[in-house]
């Protein structure tokens, strides 16, 4: 790639802003968007069977099992709890693996995934873009127990941070691409 150890060269990684965020609110939006994107890039340039490939037996983690699972997330968090819907069903809700059970090496598949996952995060953005700091102290019902608003953003950053870095092992094992 010649990007001395980046993902892109110096000035194109568009997870990169000149401002940094102020308030609460806007800074967990902006991890989110940092690590929705890293997930996306980790995605860039692959075929269907490479998104497909399977890290390690018997684990089925593959990245566009992530994507699906993120799909999952979202919706799960933001359209269930935070909007106060636990009444609609979870995405993929007989998948007991969270999106990562039978995925196809297929065109089809990866739309399907990226479309679902896409359409999850502008419904969360939209919710966001409806709120402000005021409402991050508020509880909802997560079905178990009650949470704040400030702790399910929180616990959506840690989700994505975690698959990211589960997303660049799998991508090095494609295809060696490695970077931040």
């Amino acid at each position: 790639m010649g990007f001395s150890g980046l993902w892109l060269p110096e000035g194109e990684d568009p997870r990169l802003e000149k401002e940094q965020p102020v308030g609460e609110l806007a800074t967990y939006r902006d991890y989110l968007r940092h690590y929705r994107l890293t997930l996306e890039l980790k995605c860039q340039d692959l075929g269907p069977e490479e998104l497909a490939r399977q890290s390690v037996p018997p684990s089925d983690l593959s990245l566009i099992g992530l994507v699906r699972h993120m799909a999952r997330v979202e919706h799960g968090w933001f359209e269930r709890v935070l909007k106060k819907n636990l009444d609609i069903p979870r995405l993929d809700a007989d998948d007991p693996t969270g999106g990562f059970h039978k995925v196809e090496p297929t065109q089809e598949s990866v739309d399907e995934a990226f479309s679902r996952w896409r359409e999850q995060v502008t419904a969360a953005d939209a919710w966001l873009d409806s709120i402000d700091n005021s409402t991050l102290g508020e509880m909802r019902d997560t079905g178990d127990e009650q949470a704040s608003v400030r702790d399910i953003l929180v616990h959506m950053i840690e989700e994505y941070a975690r698959h990211a870095g589960h997303a660049d092992l799998l991508r090095e094992v494609i295809d060696g691409r490695t970077g931040q």
